[in-house]
């Protein structure tokens, strides 16, 4: 075994420092600071270089993190940045935003009794060094094909596939309906996660190795989607769940009761320095309002630092589980926390009351019983113990639907489930129609960044074989 490795008995588990909270409240940067060489180098060297590395096998993307943990350590950085752009095509993203603490980090066999690795921090660090040295260059493919891929959607799942196919030389086309490359990664997530010129360094980088963007357009209104299949020898459906989740009871119509994303995309733009009318007319800004966001996931965490760093009164979140049972990162409840957030556990909505803006929510009591059909534990109202919160914004992030996309775009012979995803074979990722492929949310539902990123990988792969078999020979042979 290496020297350099294996001290995790030695050296204590350090993250990154993080900025002050007096500091953080006040703005939307990232919290975290970056790792020095030296500390890099340190906490890498943890690692235990063990035979079955649990942390690759949680990793959705199967990242290689022994090895290039091992590079870190021994200060073999560029190395280290092939090694993990290997199987990644957005390291410094899934560095920032990936729970770490429920996949690779959560996984370590180090973790119980030395606290694990800190993977997500040292992989910031390697792709970030990789950026500022100059080791990340674009895109160079071996040989152009005449062969087009229509990708819908610039979120992670199309970026990912767009930069896979790009490198094997056809020529990718991405449409989206805004007027950035990036989807939630831009829109959705906030600043003081992932930075937003974190995300635009990449799509520029796409853009100068020969992916072309065609941005504020929309499927359906600006080109129809018999269109695209026309233009494009195979097309990519990469768009994302947006359709939200709704809640009903009492006064669910009031002035105030708002869905998180609208929340969050209409925050973001104003700190990219749009104009946003709901924002600047109070609607969907928190400054000086007792908020009450209700949901457990990452999106609702999203929303209760979002409201702090808008300067709320009071940010509260309504959860119906326990701590233990909450979809999202641990890591974003403490942070939550530390800035002030309260939380309210085993409480769900069952009103709310106000004339016609909301005043707060009527609540009651819940305990958690026997596990139902998912394998969590199902929640069940405790009698008479209703309660009252004040709030005059409320935030609903209970999740997210797909839209209604056969309807959409007029093309009923498009398959989806039960749940309204699409349906796609799945080892081709090939949708009921010939030559249409879907990735993403879009197949899977509402989920993690770096799920998308690997279905895109994988659909990507799944095009070039559907696209090697039907290109005639000479172009068969340049395909393989």
């Amino acid at each position: 075994m290496p020297e350099a490795m294996l001290k995790f008995m030695q050296l204590p588990q350090q993250p990154p420092e993080k900025r002050a909270v007096e500091s953080r409240q006040r703005d939307f940067h990232e919290i975290y600071a970056s790792f020095s060489a030296t500390e890099a180098a340190r906490q890498a060297s943890r690692c235990s270089q063990c035979g079955i590395p649990f942390c690759s096998v949680h990793c959705p993307l199967g990242n290689n993190i022994p090895d290039w943990l091992k590079l870190a350590a021994e200060g073999r950085l560029e190395e280290a940045y092939e090694v993990s752009s290997s199987t990644n095509n957005f390291p410094e993203i899934c560095g920032r935003i990936c729970p770490q603490d429920r996949l690779c980090e959560g996984n370590c066999v180090i973790e119980k009794s030395f606290d694990s690795v800190t993977i997500g921090a040292v992989e910031r660090f390697i792709t970030d060094t990789a950026f500022r040295e100059g080791w990340v260059k674009p895109i160079v493919a071996p040989t152009e094909l005449t062969q087009s891929v229509g990708i819908v959607g610039a979120g992670p799942a199309g970026l990912a596939a767009a930069e896979q196919l790009r490198r094997l030389g056809y020529q990718v086309h991405v449409y989206d309906r805004h007027d950035r490359v990036g989807g939630l990664l831009i829109y959705g997530i906030p600043g003081f996660k992932l930075e937003k010129d974190i995300v635009l360094r990449r799509a520029a980088l796409l853009a100068e190795g020969g992916v072309h963007f065609h941005l504020n357009v929309e499927v359906g209104r600006d080109v129809t989607f018999g269109e695209l299949r026309a233009r494009h020898d195979a097309v990519l459906l990469a768009v994302g769940v947006y359709a939200a989740r709704d809640i009903g009871g009492p006064g669910a119509g009031l002035t105030g009761i708002v869905p998180a994303l609208d929340y969050l995309v209409a925050s973001n733009r104003k700190g990219l320095g749009d104009a946003v009318p709901a924002f600047d007319s109070g609607a969907l800004d928190a400054s000086g309002r007792d908020v009450v966001v209700i949901g457990g996931g990452d999106t609702a965490m999203d929303c209760v630092r979002t409201a702090v760093r808008q300067g709320a009164a009071s940010v509260t979140c309504l959860y119906r589980r326990d701590r233990a049972n909450m979809p999202g990162s641990l890591r974003e409840v403490a942070n939550a926390e530390e800035e002030g957030v309260r939380f309210v556990w085993l409480s769900a909505p069952e009103a709310f009351f106000g004339d016609e803006q909301v005043q707060g929510v009527i609540a009651s009591r819940m305990r958690l019983g026997l596990p139902d059909s998912s394998g969590r534990q199902s929640v069940q109202t405790v009698p008479d113990s209703q309660f009252r919160l004040e709030a005059s914004l409320v935030i609903k992030a209970l999740g997210f639907d797909p839209e209604d996309l056969p309807s959409l775009w007029s093309e009923d012979t498009l398959d989806v489930s039960r749940w309204g995803t699409l349906k796609i074979n799945p080892k081709s990722f090939q949708t009921s129609l010939p030559g249409v492929f879907a990735a993403g949310d879009i197949v899977r539902g509402a989920s993690l960044v770096v799920w998308a990123i690997r279905d895109g990988r994988d659909a990507a792969a799944q095009i070039h074989a559907y696209l090697a078999q039907t290109a005639s020979p000479g172009l068969r042979v340049a395909a393989e």
